[in-house]
């Protein structure tokens, strides 16, 4: 991978991981378009492992609420009077609702490293949660705030998650769409979403870099340690832009910029499919 590439897809993941329009699967897109086998181990290595700056310049961004929360956590752990604080009560939601995506992750990797890395499958589920995220966003009443989350709350979100393994899902847009569902408010569900995000992204980036730290190498043919250094810098510096850009956007507009996006780009990937243009792996 030439450094340009590396640049690309730093931005591609940096400006999509926080969005609901599916970061993995615009990285599978333009990793296709770029000539990679998309579900060859360093090629999925690399697009988990860029993923930690996008969420690196999220836990700088949001520094003051996560060391509230930890910190609240840490009190309520040692002394039974914190317990009812919110943050301490916040905290154990975020740890309980990261749990479910990390055993399935586990369990299904080499189902999601390979089989869902088609592009039908990104296509596919691009289009078909777009009309779940309609849904949720029509129905959702924005009557709780974040001091409403509770650990069903989270866990039921964290569950959703889940479906984000599937390419062209989204994370970001199954967390939101859950949460709007538990009838949070837009920058509630965009703020759950982020801190969600962070252990699960943080676990993937440091096990891919563990187990395929050989596979990325280029000298035994991947993609080389330094583009993906590169990428990942890149996806920080973007993403903290993104995160930004996000929150003041969300606090004041619906997702249908988003659904009719995903719809647009999963229906034109189907025509690009059905016609031979680009081929599904």
């Amino acid at each position: 991978m030439n450094i340009f590439e590396a640049v690309l897809l730093g931005a591609v993941e940096g400006f999509t991981e926080f969005l609901p329009i599916s970061s993995t699967g615009h990285l599978t897109i333009v990793e296709k378009l770029l000539g990679y086998q998309i579900d060859a181990p360093d090629i999925t290595a690399f697009t988990a492992i860029i993923q930690s700056g996008a969420v690196i310049a999220t836990v700088i961004f949001l520094r003051q609420d996560i060391a509230r929360i930890i910190s609240g956590w840490v009190r309520g752990v040692l002394n039974r009077e914190h317990r009812e604080h919110l943050d301490y009560r916040f905290g154990w939601a975020v740890i309980l609702g990261s749990i479910p995506i990390g055993i399935v992750g586990l369990l299904f990797q080499d189902t999601i490293e390979s089989t869902l890395r088609s592009l039908w499958f990104v296509a596919g589920a691009l289009i078909l949660w777009s009309g779940v995220m309609a849904f949720a966003d029509h129905a959702a009443t924005q009557v709780r705030h974040e001091q409403d989350v509770t650990w069903k709350d989270t866990l039921i979100i964290g569950v959703v998650q889940c479906l984000s393994l599937i390419p062209g899902v989204s994370r970001s847009g199954a967390t939101m769409s859950a949460g709007l569902l538990r009838d949070f408010d837009r920058v509630t569900v965009t703020k759950l979403s982020f801190f969600l995000s962070i252990p699960a992204l943080l676990a993937a980036s440091v096990l891919q870099t563990v187990t395929e730290y050989d596979n990325i190498s280029a000298d035994n043919g991947g993609v080389g340690w330094l583009p993906t250094i590169v990428a990942t810098l890149v996806s920080f510096v973007v993403g903290w832009f993104a995160v930004s850009w996000l929150l003041k956007f969300i606090a004041r507009h619906s997702y249908s910029i988003f659904i009719g996006y995903r719809l647009v780009l999963g229906s034109l990937l189907m025509v690009l499919l059905a016609t031979n243009v680009i081929q599904p792996k």
